[in-house]
């Protein structure tokens, strides 16, 4: 079973930057906790420490920013959007991911005829 799950989440990470910048192009701008429980909707489960390292290199390429909004419940809060270089990025994973899933599912595809 821990081989199981080092597969999941080592698949996982390899997929987490293209989710977040998907959410974000979905939902013009979130707080990190709301990018969270959309990942967890999807069954990806990634901790704070995890997706705040993720956001804060984002931004450090241009991909993504933030804008400080206040909120009703304490201290102003961050929120991330998509900047046109995350937009690209994100066309250029979508063409990526579309190819890698033709070729696995060519993969699989033979194993099923044997």
């Amino acid at each position: 079973m821990g081989e199981d799950s080092n597969i999941r989440s080592q698949m996982r990470k390899g997929i987490l930057e293209y989710c977040v910048l998907l959410i974000l192009k979905n939902n013009s701008k979130a707080y990190p906790s709301d990018i969270i429980n959309r990942l967890s909707e999807a069954s990806l489960i990634v901790v704070e420490g995890t997706l705040y390292t993720l956001l804060n290199r984002l931004k450090r390429e241009g991909k993504l920013n933030y804008e400080w909004q206040e909120s009703p419940k304490g201290p102003p809060r961050k929120y991330f959007f998509i900047t046109p270089a995350g937009e690209q990025a994100l066309q250029e994973m979508s063409k990526a991911w579309d190819e890698i899933v033709e070729n696995v599912n060519h993969f699989r595809n033979l194993e099923n005829k044997k």
